[in-house]
């Protein structure tokens, strides 16, 4: 796993708004993309001292996406994408005009970095990251004949003074079926395994996997894990082995 930010060796490629890995297997059953992947905050932006606080916190990105999405991809031959800037820049998971694709407030107190924006950083944060972002999954999936794009994602076990209990979340919109399959088989192996939890992909929160799987007629999931777990390296060997076998027993079963 080449370090963030890095050289990347073998069939890892970095970008300025990307991490790319290259396909190895032609029969890979899945397409993989990770929006939250990074909190890095490139060159010609600097965190204001108060937005320090965000640093290393949910809020500038998914604690332990990046593993999960690389260790997946390896375990199956895939492809995939992942961002290399955080989402306090510019959310990839947000369409440009969402109100929250430049958040201003996290625990109720302002973003700094993204209060007064002018138009001209809001175009120079949109087309040097947002738009290469999906400019590169459209193109890696392009390349690819995997049925499934496969988004991962995690969540804080505290957001905003609520707990929660949910450890993995099966999030869908239209594609119900595919969902419902591989929540079935994460929840034989583990526990507090819910649907649409702690985010509903019906309510418009898997905007980037079913844009693009929409656009190539493939299927649309995402997969939230509770941070403490995604960061938990024998989770996550657990939970990658796991989702490698159902991918590939839903392969063979087509």
């Amino acid at each position: 796993m080449p370090p963030e930010g890095g050289v990347s060796t073998g069939g890892a490629r970095v970008e300025e708004a990307v991490e790319r890995i290259v396909q190895t297997r032609a029969d890979a059953p899945v397409f993989l993309t990770c929006e939250h992947a990074s909190q890095r905050l490139p060159a010609g932006w600097a965190w204001p001292e108060p937005d320090r606080r965000l640093i290393d916190t949910h809020w500038a990105y998914d604690l332990g996406a990046r593993e999960i999405t690389l260790e997946l991809a390896e375990a199956l031959g895939a492809s995939a994408v992942l961002s290399r800037f955080t989402r306090l820049l510019a959310d990839p998971n947000r369409d440009e005009h969402h109100d929250d694709l430049f958040r201003a407030f996290a625990d109720g107190e302002p973003v700094l970095l993204n209060h007064g924006l002018e138009d001209d950083d809001k175009q120079r944060r949109i087309e040097g990251y947002h738009r290469p972002y999906h400019a590169a999954v459209d193109a890696a999936l392009t390349a690819v004949r995997a049925p499934i794009l496969f988004s991962i994602h995690t969540f804080t076990p505290v957001y905003q003074g609520a707990v929660r209990d949910v450890e993995l979340g099966v999030l869908f919109n239209l594609d119900e079926a595919p969902a419902r399959a591989l929540g079935d088989a994460l929840a034989a192996r583990f526990e507090r395994v819910a649907y649409n939890e702690p985010w509903s992909g019906r309510m418009g929160l898997i905007y980037a996997a079913e844009r693009h799987a929409t656009a190539h007629g493939r299927a649309a999931l995402e997969l939230e894990v509770r941070q403490d777990r995604a960061t938990d390296p024998q989770y996550r060997a657990r939970l990658v082995r796991e989702l490698a076998a159902f991918f590939t027993r839903t392969a063979q079963a087509v």
